[in-house]
């Protein structure tokens, strides 16, 4: 039965959504309760998963079944130490996805039916161990994103779901095009009986001596479809627009799993498959990374709707991530993933504040925002408390993620000008203090405002999801180690595979 864990937790939502979808006579409110059973089922599956996980082992719950024989594809699914702690995290936000989404009454069988099947994408994109599912996996998430910012969405909802389909489907053509050029390149130097699309395979083989001339290529085509994904200045132009017109919801999916797609295929596919060329140009990718932590900060400062306003600080925040991987330590690939980890539950959580301010004033602007925290209390506290966590406060899980990743990027010895990278990579913390603050005072403090007098504060359904990610923040950041223990026996994996840090 363990072998069927993964397959569960994939496939249940995208039932849900053939089940809402498709059974008949389905009141509104029965569509809501049916979504949010089938992510809360599949939300306790990923919480079985992470209680069995052995923390001292390698894959695990594996399933793998002959799918397309003529290539050597299987359905292969598996988790480790990184691949766990996303699956929890995309579990976690599903549910908190339709607890957001529980106002909605434009065309409710259609909105948590899509908002089902992109939670079995991204599901399956952390689980998959075979190139091509992992492949199909990424390209799901397409369709129900598009369809969610330009159905539900607001303001230039078509253009922005749009750009995001355009920026997607060349970073996937890129990305195809190097899984088939390595599928070609690596078929000769398999041992018999692996298939040159199995990812662990791939990581064990040793390819880097044998194919030394073509791995770049291969490397920075399947790196483009990560780095739009994270994403990395100049390829993040599509999030501001995407984030600014989805609902709330589809912001918090977006901000809180959907950018961890490409942050974690850096370090399963590029450093663990391509260790060597990852060293080889580890400085020019943490160099990016900065330009994405000061670039995003300062962009963030410019800003005056609000949602714009996390969107940008969070391309600042995916650069630790970036120099946490090509950091190429044990302790900066550790604080990498539990950097995405935390990032998830906290923008998740800023922009289900953000969405509460709307639904509210109606307004988003920090220009006519002001001295709300007397109207909306348990508003004001728990923003200011996702705030402070985006900025990395002690005792919140930003704290904990941002200091493992920036002693293992500073203590690196792979990475040349580590510690240079380190520091203007942490002068982003200040810069980030900068705006949290401004954007709190500007929202909730300074004099009260007359036509906010009346807003009411969140009731009683709404505070669900808030304080859930509340707590999940404050249990990350007291105690990490939760975490930590569990994503450092994958690290240890790739480092026992690729030899980069000396396990």
């Amino acid at each position: 039965m363990d072998s069927y864990y993964l397959s569960i937790i994939v496939f249940l939502p995208v039932a849900g959504a053939l089940f809402v979808a498709f059974w008949p006579k389905l009141s509104t409110k029965q569509i809501k309760l049916f979504s949010l059973f089938f992510c809360l089922v599949t939300f306790g599956f990923s919480l079985a998963i992470f209680a069995m996980f052995d923390r001292h082992g390698g894959f695990q719950f594996e399933q793998t079944v002959s799918w397309i024989p003529a290539i050597q594809a299987h359905y292969h699914l598996g988790v480790d130490g990184l691949s766990l702690p996303m699956v929890l995290l995309t579990a976690f936000l599903g549910l908190v996805a339709v607890l957001v989404s529980w106002k909605i009454d434009k065309r409710p069988r259609e909105y948590f039916a899509w908002l089902l099947v992109l939670e079995t994408g991204i599901l399956g994109v952390f689980s998959s161990l075979d190139l091509i599912l992992f492949f199909l996996f990424w390209e799901v998430e397409l369709i129900p994103m598009y369809m969610l910012i330009s159905i539900w969405g607001s303001g230039r909802k078509e253009y922005s779901a749009i750009k995001f389909v355009i920026y997607t489907l060349i970073g996937s053509a890129l990305m195809l095009a190097g899984i088939l050029l390595l599928y070609f390149k690596a078929s000769p130097f398999m041992d018999p009986g692996q298939s040159p699309l199995d990812m662990v395979a791939l990581s064990q083989a040793g390819l880097n001596t044998d194919l030394i001339s073509v791995l770049p290529a291969i490397f920075f085509l399947i790196l483009a479809a990560f780095a739009i994904k994270l994403p990395v200045f100049p390829l993040h132009t599509w999030l501001p627009d995407a984030h600014t017109d989805a609902p709330t919801a589809v912001s918090v999916i977006l901000a809180g799993a959907l950018l961890k797609m490409g942050g974690y295929g850096m370090i399963r596919i590029c450093v663990s498959i391509f260790p060597d060329v990852a060293h080889k140009y580890s400085a020019l990718l943490a160099a990016f990374a900065v330009v994405s932590v000061l670039y995003g900060a300062a962009m963030t400062m410019r800003q005056k709707d609000l949602k714009r306003l996390i969107a940008y600080s969070s391309v600042s925040h995916m650069g630790y991530v970036m120099l946490g991987i090509f950091a190429l330590s044990q302790v900066s690939l550790t604080g990498a993933t539990l950097q995405m980890f935390s990032h998830g539950i906290v923008t998740g959580l800023l922009f289900a504040m953000v969405g509460l301010v709307y639904d509210k004033t109606h307004n988003r602007n920090l220009d006519q925002l002001g001295g709300l925290a007397r109207q909306m209390p348990v508003i004001a506290v728990v923003f200011s408390i996702a705030g402070l966590a985006s900025l990395g406060l002690p005792g919140t899980s930003g704290f904990a993620a941002e200091f493992i990743t920036f002693l293992g990027s500073f203590t690196s010895t792979l990475l040349s000008g580590a510690k240079l990278f380190t520091l203007l990579a942490a002068s982003g913390v200040v810069l980030a203090a900068g705006y949290i603050l401004w954007t709190l005072q500007r929202t909730f403090y300074g004099p009260p405002l007359e036509r906010y007098d009346h807003v009411p504060d969140a009731n009683n359904l709404e505070k669900v999801p808030i304080f859930a990610l509340v707590i999940a923040i404050m249990m990350v950041g007291v105690y990490p180690a939760f975490l930590t223990n569990v994503i450092k026996g994958g690290i240890d994996i790739i480092g026992a595979n690729t030899h980069l840090f000396g396990v």
